[in-house]
């Protein structure tokens, strides 16, 4: 299998990135300059229309969206590795509705804190303060979580940590701080500390 990586460091890229180093999966690489416009160069948008990165080519073929890849490396990769629930089980659904809640709903919701807080057009101190409280409502659900399991899934680390933790650490950088939160605190120092997670990505 050809997998061909397009990505810039340090930025969506990134949990793909460490996802493709925890699963171990053999891959090229193609750094995408997007603070030059090499995202929106008509060679890449005819890899990707959506003009961002990430984006894998698997034999040939495009896939776009970092949820969506990571999805499609957790069924072709993780379950052999047992980083991913098999396929028909209580835990792929939890897999998905958590990977979603995390890239979907806790995204959202940490934009509009970033957007409502940062200096421009759309600064809000109203608005900051509704999407600071959605995020520790949100924040509290996952604490419930990993207040009674060490791991997203139970008991044994999985890909569903990285997708989760990603976005929740990148939440930290925007204001939506962990502090509070005892064992997305410990959970969250624990996934960043994984060897993956680590160099340049």
């Amino acid at each position: 299998m050809s997998v061909v990586f397009y990505w810039h460091p340090m930025s969506s890229a990134t949990p793909v990135a460490c996802a493709l180093a925890e699963l171990g999966v053999a891959h090229d690489r193609v750094r995408i300059d997007i603070r030059n416009g090499e995202q929106r160069t008509p060679e890449y948008l005819a890899i990707n229309p959506n003009g961002k990165v990430p984006c894998l080519v698997v034999d040939g073929t495009p896939i776009f969206e970092g949820l969506a890849i990571h999805l499609w490396l957790g069924d072709r990769f993780g379950v052999a590795r047992g980083l991913w629930p098999a396929a028909d089980t209580p835990e792929r659904l939890q897999a998905l509705s958590w990977c979603a809640w995390a890239y979907v709903t806790y995204a959202a919701m940490i934009n509009r804190l970033m957007l409502a807080t940062r200096e421009g057009p759309l600064r809000d101190s109203v608005q900051a303060a509704a999407a600071g409280q959605g995020a520790a409502e949100l924040l509290g659900l996952l604490e419930d979580r990993l207040g009674s399991q060490p791991w997203m899934l139970g008991g044994d680390y999985s890909l569903v940590d990285l997708v989760v933790a990603q976005v929740v650490g990148y939440g930290t950088y925007v204001g939506a701080g962990v502090d509070a939160y005892p064992a997305v605190a410990a959970w969250l120092a624990q996934v960043q500390a994984r060897p993956a997670m680590q160099g340049e990505v």
